[in-house]
């Protein structure tokens, strides 16, 4: 093995190639020239006297070699961001940057309504939204805090039960003026109602609560939430909602609201060792309260006996 110095820029190169599959797609990654790209590669290859890639018709194909190498240096990269984000705030102050972890529904829908008192209280803080229906690695520093919809397992964590979610029928008023609200499930099934396109667990779910309804029942398809739920604010039918956020909207319509889908349980997550950093604290604080008010929000007493408490 060769004993040259491996250039930190060469190992960031070497891993947008890995995760853009091409020497184009690393540099827009990366905000530099192509050439600037397979220099760097080029540089890397010399310097650990091994090829990293192969050229193939789809792009750069990894070698087995930089496959290995790919789990270091992605942990690298995340620790050099943890670093960043921990150096961004002066000892004691409540500032600098917090990378929050969030499912893709619960980031676009729910979360940016909880942060203008946490900014307005707190100017200096900055706040990184990611986007993920699998959960962050917070040991592994991939993100600062999380809002989770299962019990935590990983170890070295602080984790806080601020309530359930319930996910109940909704549609667009303007919908109901056209079709009408069913009465009863028989009548929900002839209705242009809005699901899942491929997940099983949705689908699963689905027939858990509501065994007659399978996915020829759904006239508009699609395996994003996000999507379901501007699908529904567009009167396109009746889909399933977190209900605390369906009742917030005065344009929405609760439909058979006696029927809970599913409940989630909800959790606020940190590492341990983060929790007592300022920032860490005040916005680990700020979720654990406005999550709970949101949790708490949508509690009422059911009627169905297909109600069902479970954890996603």
């Amino acid at each position: 093995m060769s004993r040259h110095v491996v250039d930190w820029d060469d190992q960031r190169a070497f891993l947008a190639v890995l995760e853009g599959g091409s020497l184009s797609a690393a540099a827009r990654m990366l905000g530099v020239a192509q050439p600037t790209v397979r220099n760097r590669i080029e540089a890397l290859e010399r310097a650990l006297e091994t090829p990293l890639f192969t050229r193939s018709v789809n792009g750069l194909v990894p070698t087995e070699q930089a496959r290995l190498l790919g789990v270091h240096v992605r942990d690298m990269a995340l620790a050099s961001e943890a670093f960043v984000r921990t150096a961004s705030a002066a000892p004691g102050e409540i500032a600098g940057t917090v990378r929050i972890s969030v499912s893709e529904f619960v980031g676009a829908a729910v979360l940016p309504a909880m942060l203008p008192g946490l900014r307005q209280s707190h100017p200096g803080l900055a706040i990184e939204i990611a986007l993920s229906n699998e959960a962050a690695d917070l040991p592994g520093q991939e993100a600062d805090i999380a809002v989770r919809m299962h019990r935590p397992t990983q170890g070295a964590l602080i984790a806080r039960h601020v309530g359930t979610i319930p996910l109940a029928f909704f549609a667009h008023r303007d919908y109901v003026t056209r079709r009408g609200a069913p009465a009863s499930l028989d009548e929900l099934a002839g209705h242009e109602l809005i699901g899942s396109d491929r997940t099983r667990a949705d689908f699963t779910l689905m027939n858990a609560a509501v065994p007659t309804l399978g996915r020829h029942n759904f006239k508009i398809r699609t395996d994003s939430h996000p999507a379901q739920f501007a699908a529904i604010k567009a009167a396109l039918g009746i889909g399933a909602l977190q209900q605390p956020l369906g009742l917030s909207d005065p344009a929405l319509v609760a439909i058979l609201p006696e029927i809970i889908l599913h409940r989630m349980d909800c959790w606020i997550v940190a590492h341990e060792d983060l929790r007592h950093a300022p920032r860490i604290h005040a916005v680990f604080d700020h979720l654990v309260t406005e999550f709970t008010r949101y949790c708490a929000g949508a509690s009422f007493k059911s009627v169905t006996s297909r109600t069902r408490r479970t954890g996603a």
